[in-house]
């Protein structure tokens, strides 16, 4: 059980500004609580992997409080270098002074009077893993997620608002082969805290948990959450570098071992950020592969109408997805890749990535939010119907008046929005839909899109808010249920965590984003690019097929799409 708030638990000496400074415990709640953890290693990878004994969260009592939950922030200082420097002095501070608690977590961080780009950070941890990032979307000021610093007395006087957050190591890690239950939303609560807001763990699910695990989603189980060991927070005017710890004797991490291991993941951490160009190396795409190919995704569609246009069917709505595998003449940088994508077609999206030790890296740019909790204030959105930009606004224009006025877009849409308001209403005292039925646009696309907010009762519904709402029939179907059977029989390929929730936990807060306009980025392999599309009564095989044409090519448009002619000339007469 933690000890009362205001208890001293370390005092060490900054041998900068050679003042003192104290951490002192916060009282944790019994509600934070904990998880079970299973990992499998494969060595396919060059890449660094930083402590692959890690704390496991879910092996541990999701009932049990950890000890203590705290953080402190250090005095401000010009440069990350510095801010290296000082985390280094910290750590050693702490190490000579260890806690009198069996379990705990603390993160120490400090702010840097520079704005540093998070997705710049990353690239320059040279591939250390497990590794995530998450951009959020742009939002009026006064939902914006913000990061308050104490000022020279102590007092908050500093608010900057959060833009990205890159990681490298996780202080505890969070994975399992079963679908993601109560006790693992428990278990990971369990070392957050409304008193640490900035102690988040960030990761992603899988679309269908009871569906077979294919080998290249395999080290993400069934789900995969890290808080990093060490972290990098891109906010509007500023940044702040920080290194969380995590311990717990019941799980065998103990707090030597904690700091070791930190201060290991510290001797790789690069200060040296160099700003990315934004662009990637247009390597050759060498082959293209689609599965379903475009022969049998007319048949699937056509099936999937049949059934949507039976009598006795309740099916409205299917969402079949394709997966494409892209092999390159070069590796694909993920971290590059998902810069262009954040620099290009970043607006109005969440850009994310998650990559545990030996595994490739999820990455995307997906517009959909799943949900969005501050306390008890709940929003989700309803994404539905899909067309191109037009080239001029007289076109563009024509094109949103096409989809607004689209009879098979319209019943995609209420489908999705509807099926959102009833989950929203069963854990929500009041439901808002505004607007109701409008287009957002994209730099590429355009949607419909509506926008709904409720309260929820208590905050331990937040569980019960990841159960209801995901799989939504934005990307599943309507009703849930026959829709994923039929795509569980129909699709040949795993889906992973494509489609699937992914974004942080964090204490008092938590946000989703719904993971679609994703990839798989495997070292050696090239990537494989996922996207989807809605099936209702009316749609049409080739119709939908150019749509997902149309969202891939997000991906895509970076790599050059002919094979060298040197290897086209050594290609002949090879045998088919």
């Amino acid at each position: 059980m933690a000890s009362a708030a205001g208890h001293c638990l370390v005092r060490f000496m900054d041998p900068d500004s050679m003042k003192s400074i104290s951490m002192c415990t916060q009282p944790v709640s019994s509600r934070h609580s904990l998880q079970k953890f299973h990992h499998v290693n494969i060595t396919r990878y060059q890449s660094c992997s930083l402590s692959m004994a890690m704390m496991n969260g879910c092996k541990g009592d999701p009932r049990l409080p950890v000890g203590i939950i705290d953080s402190c922030t250090l005095p401000a200082v010009p440069s990350p270098v510095l801010a290296l420097e000082k985390l280094h002095s910290a750590i050693f501070g702490l190490k000579s002074n260890p806690p009198p608690f069996t379990s705990g977590i603390i993160r120490l961080q400090v702010p840097i009077e520079e704005q540093i780009q998070a997705i710049d950070w990353l690239h320059a941890q040279h591939q250390l893993l497990p590794r995530c990032f998450f951009s959020g979307r742009s939002r009026k000021k006064d939902s914006d997620i913000s990061v308050v610093f104490p000022n020279g007395n102590g007092q908050s006087s500093v608010t900057h608002n959060l833009v990205s957050v890159a990681g490298v190591g996780s202080a505890v890690f969070f994975r399992n082969l079963h679908p993601f239950s109560y006790n693992d939303w428990r278990s990971i609560k369990r070392f957050i805290s409304t008193e640490c807001p900035m102690i988040r763990a960030y990761g992603a699910m899988r679309f269908d948990a009871r569906a077979n695990i294919s080998s290249e989603w395999e080290d993400f189980g069934s789900f995969y959450f890290m808080i990093p060991q060490v972290e990098f927070d891109e906010l509007e005017r500023s940044s702040t570098l920080a290194v969380t710890l995590a311990w717990d004797d019941a799980l065998s991490w103990t707090w030597a071992k904690a700091i070791s291991t930190l201060e290991s993941t510290m001797d790789k951490v690069s200060s040296k950020i160099v700003r990315l160009q934004k662009e990637v190396s247009r390597t050759f795409i060498l082959s293209n592969h689609h599965s379903p190919s475009k022969m049998h995704w007319d048949l699937a569609v056509k099936k999937a109408l049949e059934i949507i246009n039976r009598s006795s069917t309740p099916l409205t709505k299917v969402v079949l997805a394709r997966s494409s595998r892209v092999i390159t003449a070069t590796d694909i940088d993920p971290i590059a890749w998902l810069a262009c994508l954040k620099q290009v077609e970043g607006e109005n999206a969440y850009q994310f990535c998650l990559q545990p030790p030996d595994a490739p890296a999820f990455i995307g740019n997906t517009p959909e939010q799943l949900f969005h909790r501050k306390w008890l204030k709940i929003t989700s959105e309803a994404l539905a119907g899909t067309r191109g930009r037009g080239g001029t606004t007289a076109l563009d224009l024509q094109i949103e008046h096409d989809l607004l006025s689209s009879p098979k877009d319209h019943l995609e849409f209420t489908i999705v929005r509807e099926s959102i308001r009833s989950k929203l209403e069963a854990i929500c005292n009041r439901v808002v839909i505004e607007p109701k039925k409008a287009i957002r646009k994209l730099p590429r696309v355009q949607h419909l899109y509506a926008r709904l907010a409720g309260r929820l009762r208590s905050e331990d519904e937040e569980y019960d808010i990841m159960a209801s709402l995901h799989p939504s029939p934005a990307v599943c179907g309507f009703p849930t249920e026959e829709a994923r059977l039929l795509i569980a029989e129909t699709e040949v390929f795993d889906r992973g965590m494509y489609a699937g929730p992914v974004g942080w936990f964090g204490g008092g807060e938590s946000e989703f984003a719904v993971g679609i306009r994703s990839a798989l980025v495997e070292k050696g392999l090239g990537a494989l690019i996922y996207a989807g599309t809605g099936i209702v009564e009316g749609s049409n095989p080739s119709l939908e097929w150019d749509e997902l044409e149309l969202k891939t090519s997000q991906f895509t448009k970076f790599l050059k799409l002919e094979v060298p002619l040197r290897s086209r000339f050594e290609n002949i007469g090879t045998p088919n």
